[in-house]
């Protein structure tokens, strides 16, 4: 029997000629990560181990993002925490204020990740490293803390589902439509604990950052992790950014997966997300047939769709026009590289002309943190990965998940339209 491109990567870094789904494993890790929620609580269950220190000070991220810059005294504690522990032991990878970004972002920005490794981090959307080709997912805080002291963690090795793309997406069409039909297909709990497995032709049509987007928000399908082949493309960014070594792994041709679909990319639409699960997607031609749905707020950004690509998207539909009145248009660059960037080539600039706010880098409103808290009643249209009850503000408040050129237009409207 088979294995899985996981499988694979798995099986190699537990010193195992196979593995098969169920199996119980322990595996050397490439890297983990943490941030400043999740990083302080992995901090304390370190220090009850009472190891002489961690694994390895190069394999070891601490990415303070969530509530950074320090939104109160709170936040203000967990990043001194955060700072204090990698200034103990001499953590490489610590990014500061100044050199942070959100960490989904940063790490394969900074060449941390690269295909073939495993990584792990107290973080659900950490399986957004697959897009190069790596086994990457989130685990607790506790795993986290094994994880830096032994630079070891158990896992039950995943089944998979492939899904097979085809064809090329027609022009607004983003990866963050297409994990949105993907998990409409599904539901969340389709890929439950499993790894989903991208493959076909219809790949080579999506950009890294498409692919990032459609790895991030695997774990909104419930899987495990989410993973492309390594390609040109793939080669490409890793050999900008990065100076490490990679290994390429490739499904056996009789690997086993408990489903499959096909999915043309170009017959895809702009799909949006309505409250209060990810699941409950509709398409624009859908929406169009609907009562007109008024917002009152647009945030683009998060460790989803805070990339260049995404920023560059947005501005071509907001570039010469203004938001609606009344509109809150909040706009996020995923890394302070990818502010620099979107600064030099004008990007910022039409995002204020049009009426709108640039944020410096953090994860802020997706999670309900700070910088656009929803109130009673109101209305997002976000580029976030979720829209559970609650998640932006008041329980009463809805989120509509969105590519970044439909929240634009939204913007631009007062309402759910397409691009």
């Amino acid at each position: 029997m088979g294995m899985t491109m996981t499988q694979k990567i798995l099986a190699a870094a537990a010193g195992l000629d196979h593995v098969e789904a169920g199996q119980l494993i322990e595996a050397k890790l490439s890297l983990v990560l943490g941030n400043d929620i999740t990083s302080p609580v992995a901090i304390k269950e370190m220090a009850k181990m009472k190891t002489e220190g961690v694994f390895d000070k190069d394999k070891i991220a601490l990415v303070p993002d969530h509530f950074v810059p320090n939104k109160d005294i709170k936040s203000a504690e967990h990043c001194k925490c955060v700072r204090e522990f990698a200034k103990e032991h001499d953590i490489t990878n610590y990014f500061e204020v100044g050199q942070m970004g959100i960490e989904h972002a940063l790490l394969p920005e900074k060449g941390l990740t690269v295909a073939g490794d495993v990584i792990i981090g107290a973080d659900s959307h950490t399986c957004t490293y697959g897009a190069l080709g790596a086994f990457s997912t989130g685990v607790g805080s506790t795993d986290m803390a094994a994880g830096m002291a032994t630079g070891k963690a158990w896992f039950k090795v995943p089944s998979a589902i492939r899904f097979n793309l085809t064809g090329k997406p027609a022009k607004h069409i983003s990866g963050k439509d297409v994990i949105l039909h993907i998990i409409g297909m599904i539901g969340v709990d389709g890929a439950l604990y499993k790894s989903m497995e991208f493959t076909g032709d219809g790949i080579a049509n999506l950009s890294m950052d498409d692919r990032f987007t459609i790895a991030n928000m695997a774990i909104e399908a419930g899987g495990k992790n989410g993973i492309f082949p390594v390609d040109d493309k793939t080669i490409e960014y890793m050999k900008e950014h990065s100076d490490r070594a990679y290994t390429v792994y490739e499904a056996d041709a009789d690997a086993v997966y408990d489903a499959e679909y096909t999915i043309d990319l170009s017959t895809l639409e702009s799909t949006v997300s309505f409250p209060h699960l990810p699941e409950n997607t509709h398409t624009i031609s859908e929406i169009e047939a609907m009562d007109e749905i008024r917002i009152d707020q647009v945030v683009i950004g998060s460790c989803t769709n805070g990339r260049i690509q995404d920023l560059r998207q947005a501005a071509e539909i907001l570039k010469g026009k203004k938001v609606a009145e009344g509109m809150r248009l909040i706009v996020i660059p995923a890394t302070q590289a990818i502010y620099l960037q979107a600064m030099e080539e004008g990007l910022l600039k039409t995002f204020i002309e049009a009426g709108g706010v640039v944020s410096t880098p953090t994860c802020g409103p997706c999670l309900g943190g700070y910088m656009g808290i929803l109130a009673e009643g109101e209305r997002c249209v976000s580029t976030t990965n979720r829209n559970f009850v609650g998640r932006m503000g008041h329980v009463t408040s809805e989120i509509y998940l969105a590519s970044p050129t439909l929240a634009a237009a939204s913007a631009i409207a007062g309402k759910i339209a397409r691009p």
